[in-house]
């Protein structure tokens, strides 16, 4: 028997496609790492642009009283930067 001979394309495509396969994995990896709020956050930016509703159609989704908690806590997050989450050291570290 002999050796397949490969293309020197299809092998930079296959070293292509093997690359970006491992880029989405990565990504996902990170993804899944993210804080869940953070995560939820993520996908319902993304199912808000996906389906090309406004702010309006998603607070209209919820009760009243519901909508209008959104929208203060929409406005409230604009008005003031994110608070600063400080990190616990974990017991034995020195610090």
């Amino acid at each position: 028997m002999h050796a397949m001979s490969i293309s020197k394309e299809a092998y930079r495509r296959f070293q292509e496609e093997l690359a970006a396969l491992e880029r989405e994995q990565e990504r996902r990896r990170q993804e899944a790492s993210a804080p869940p709020m953070e995560r939820a956050r993520r996908e319902f930016l993304a199912l808000r642009e996906h389906y090309g509703l406004s702010v309006a159609d998603v607070v209209a989704f919820f009760p009243e009283e519901e909508g209008i908690a959104y929208l203060q806590g929409l406005i409230a997050a604009a008005e003031s930067p994110a608070p600063r989450r400080r990190t616990r050291r974990k017991a034995g570290e020195d610090g």
